[in-house]
């Protein structure tokens, strides 16, 4: 047995439960095997003796016959049922590591790979439950019952089937060991062109525009047809091992017949006793031949379990800790202890996001028109919705009124020698508006993937009033240690040492309770994320803005769209709110797009709002409308926004320059584009440069 089979016996409980009912089974199955052949000889020898067929025999027969057919039904429905629940498990656990991971590590695979293995890899696995499973267990019990029960028939048979039963695992593992390598090569070849042919459907526009779709259509072919010349040398290696047992196992099944019959002829054993030995030889070599063919189907199912475990073992970088008010064992905490709890919650169990719910007294409907986000998003069998995105652990202070802080934050990520981010410190206000400029690549979208919690910083700590987000550990009030920079300071060195900013970044509503643990989600539930590009599901445009809050009614959804400026648009579509998208919001314009997030930001109405460059790639108009919804989206919440334009720099209290992975201030740089409509007067107070 493989590394890779034992370790999904020892990790999967329900495969170690079937592993041992299909031996259980097997067992039961050998003793109706040893019963029949027994039986049926009986009744031949009587019939040839001219005794006459026992009507008590002939029904016994018939009863054992019945019985194996039973156990054949019974062992094939478990079967299934233990590869579905397996293969269900797996792709919570790949999925739940995926979220685990963050979208910035996930953004290093290639999507199509991993959607490959998802569907059609993790169906591969049938014929390793179905199969090989109960076909090792019967190998295992099986030869056994039939060579025990031969020794006491006819020994001499019984000492020829012991010796020549080992050649066919001999010869079998020969072949096998070349099958396997072949095989791990056709799934290669099968996961490439999956991921291969989802970028060419992606990129078919682009392709088209610089006259290319023909030269990827070849290339298509050509990996599609070595694909299929793989599987083809696979198949033929397969059936030369078939023909190899099946060789074996009738010289070896001729080798015991030869010896009976001549013994036989000469008296020296009867008509019963040869029959016996005739039937049940072939019986001790069918699993063994069985198996033979199992392995072979099965050898594709256990290369994909070595890529799910690849998946399983792949670890996202590991967060750091800072020096101001941390501990230097505190990225340990937990590994020796055992009582930490992770960072992120099996999500698995908090129900779909979405379904369908309506108010016994008004008649409104809750959660999605269709079934189609819900589908695509979660899982639909843990029962009914529950809103608990939007119920945070009492352990998590409430972002209304507590301080963000960045302390000393450095992110680096594994393919890159230069930090994304290096030694950020900020502190922001409850409440406050904050814009960040600068060029491309300067780390911008990197600190907003930073307090999604998407990346892990490799030193210092992001925390809310005290309670350290990125490891959720609720740190002490330890002082400040005297060469710690006021947090908006862009040189670290530069600070003088009796600038301690406790005032700045205040620590009075920290935890100091060790043994409660907060969970990331907490945090997310108070956050209210607009990328540059959201992402819409092929669903209803209400199952879209639902996505932050899925018990949200109707009203409330026409509501959160109308103060995005999203109704006039959405009620002009064929069927309104229940108009289905397609694949990322096929059928609406950028700007639309962006404003059906905005929606789902009014409706999640959370205290701090996340902007990455929300009025990026539109055009005058589009933009003018999203900056009036996303004015009024920021009012009231703590905002911080990614800004490539300036017309939403009035609305800001500090604007920030991040250049190379640092804060620089005072004043912005001038890689801003400017904004091409006319931009309200600025609120009394806002558009002042941080200082």
């Amino acid at each position: 047995m493989k590394p890779v089979e034992r370790r999904l016996l020892r990790e999967l409980p329900a495969l170690r439960s079937h592993m041992t009912c299909s031996a259980a089974l097997a067992l039961l199955g050998a003793g109706l095997v040893v019963v029949q052949v027994s039986l049926l000889a009986t009744v031949l020898a009587d019939g040839f003796a001219g005794h006459g067929f026992r009507t008590a025999t002939l029904a016994a027969l018939g009863a054992v016959m019945a019985s194996r057919a039973l156990l054949s039904w019974t062992r094939g429905v478990l079967a299934e049922r233990a590869a579905a629940d397996l293969k269900r498990g797996l792709r919570d656990r790949i999925t739940a590591r995926l979220r685990q991971t963050g979208p910035v590590h996930m953004a290093t695979r290639r999507h199509g790979e991993t959607a490959t293995l998802l569907t059609r890899g993790l169906d591969a696995l049938d014929p390793y439950v179905v199969g090989y499973l109960p076909t090792m267990a019967a190998t295992a019990v099986v030869p056994l019952t039939v060579v025990g029960w031969l020794w006491w028939t006819d020994w001499t048979s019984a000492l020829v089937v012991v010796v020549t039963l080992p050649l066919i695992p001999v010869f079998g593992a020969l072949v096998g060991m070349h099958t396997a390598r072949r095989t791990a090569h056709q799934w290669r070849l099968l996961a490439r062109l999956g991921g291969h042919f989802l970028d060419v459907v992606a990129g078919l526009p682009t392709l088209r525009a610089f006259g290319r779709e023909r030269h990827q259509t070849r290339v298509v072919g050509e990996m599609a047809d070595a694909h299929r010349r793989a599987t083809m040398r696979t198949l033929r290696v397969a059936f030369l091992s078939s023909f190899v047992l099946e060789t074996v196992a009738t010289f070896s099944v001729a080798l015991v017949a030869v010896p009976v019959g001549l013994r036989l002829l000469g008296g020296g054993t009867d008509l019963r006793t040869a029959l016996v030995v005739l039937f049940l030889a072939p019986e001790a070599y069918l699993p063994l031949r069985a198996m033979g063919a199992a392995f072979h189907n099965s050898a594709e199912g256990i290369a994909v379990a070595e890529r799910v475990f690849a998946i399983l073992d792949d670890e996202p970088p590991k967060p750091g800790r800072g020096t101001c008010g941390g501990r230097a064992d505190g990225a340990r905490r937990g590994q020796a202890g055992g009582t930490r709890r992770s960072p992120v919650r099996d999500t698995t169990r908090r129900g779909p996001v979405g379904g369908i719910r309506r108010d016994p007294v008004s008649g409104a409907r809750h959660g999605p028109v269709n079934g189609a986000l819900q589908d695509r998003v979660a899982s639909t069998r843990h029962g009914p919705v529950s809103d608990t995105r939007r119920d945070p652990v009492s352990d998590m202070p409430d972002a209304r009124t507590a301080h963000l802080c960045l302390d000393r934050v450095t992110v680096r990520y594994p393919d890159r020698a230069v930090p994304a981010l290096r030694n950020v410190s900020l502190s922001v206000r409850p409440g406050e508006h904050i814009a960040l400029v600068g060029p491309s690549g300067a780390g911008k979208s990197t600190l907003l993937a930073l307090l999604l919690g998407f990346v892990a910083p490799a030193s210092g700590r992001v925390t809310l009033g005290g309670t350290d987000l990125v490891t959720s550990d609720a740190v002490p009030p330890d002082p400040c240690p005297p060469d710690h920079c006021p947090p908006d300071l862009a040189r670290p060195d530069a600070c003088p040492p009796d600038r301690c900013p406790r005032d700045r970044c205040p620590r009075d509503q920290v935890r100091p309770d060790l043994d409660a643990w907060p969970d990331l989600d907490a945090w997310r539930a108070q956050v209210a994320w607009v990328p540059q590009r959201p992402h819409l599901f092929a669903a209803s445009v209400a199952d879209n803005i639902r996505l932050g809050r899925p018990d949200a009614s109707d009203a409330e959804v026409r509501r959160a769209a109308c103060a995005a400026s999203a109704d006039l648009f959405v009620e002009a579509l064929p069927q309104g709110y229940d108009t289905l998208l397609g694949e990322h919001g096929t059928g609406l314009s950028a700007g639309q797009r962006q404003r059906i997030a905005l929606a789902r930001a009014f409706l999640m109405d959370a205290p701090v709002l996340l902007l990455d460059e929300p009025t990026a790639h539109l055009d005058p108009e589009s933009e003018a409308a999203v900056t009036r919804a996303t004015v009024d989206l920021m009012r009231g919440r703590t905002s911080i926004v990614v800004a490539h334009r300036t017309s939403l720099l009035p609305h800001a209290d500090r604007i920030i320059t991040v250049r190379a992975g640092g804060l620089v201030l005072p004043r912005p740089e001038p890689e801003l584009v400017p904004a091409p409509a006319p931009e309200p007067a600025p609120a009394p107070g806002k558009g002042k440069v941080a200082s």
